[in-house]
């Protein structure tokens, strides 16, 4: 369930809800995740790889103590892989994977910010056939002369990729304990 915002009067003069979504972007486009799956977004910091982990798994970092799994969602979403920059950041998201919550740590090129968007705004994913899953796209959010994109980080990874993560973090935990 998104965030609930604040209040914000329609063009009717009626108060509309509104929900919260955080911004970010991706080769140039614009993204959005509900803010209340986000529980913080950090600076980039040194990615520790973990062997035989596919390419989009970019490693584990150390959260205060916590094993948190890094993705690059470009190398997920069919784009070339991130470029550090000085704008690079990693998003922590808490998803739903395999029925348990984990903290998931996400590249993104840019944080942008957290916006108030009305339900109205925001339309079906677009219909692309049967040939492409579009399960991970919640929806698409209407802004000024554009769109943005709204991922459902819960449908982002499939169940092999679920795997692959768990794996990563025993590995990841072995090594500490070693």
């Amino acid at each position: 369930m998104p965030s609930k915002g604040k209040p914000i009067m329609d063009h009717d003069g009626e108060i509309a809800q509104t929900d919260q979504y955080l911004t970010f972007t991706l080769a140039e486009e614009t993204y959005a995740i509900e803010i209340v799956k986000v529980r913080e977004v950090i600076d980039y910091v040194q990615v520790t790889r973990v062997p035989r982990m596919p390419a989009y798994l970019r490693g584990v970092i150390n959260l205060r103590g916590s094993v948190v799994p890094v993705l690059d969602l470009r190398l997920i979403l069919g784009m070339p892989s991130i470029e550090k920059t000085i704008d690079t950041c990693v998003i922590i998201a808490e998803v739903q994977v395999d029925g348990e919550s984990l903290h998931l740590g996400m590249l993104a090129d840019s944080v942008q910010e957290v916006i108030d968007v009305n339900p109205s705004q925001i339309g079906p994913p677009p219909k692309l056939g049967s040939m492409l899953d579009t399960n991970f796209i919640r929806g698409m959010g209407k802004r000024d002369e554009g769109f943005f994109i709204i991922l459902n980080v819960d449908q982002v990874l499939s169940v092999d990729d679920a795997a692959h993560i768990h794996s990563a973090k025993a590995a990841s935990s072995a090594l500490e304990a070693a």
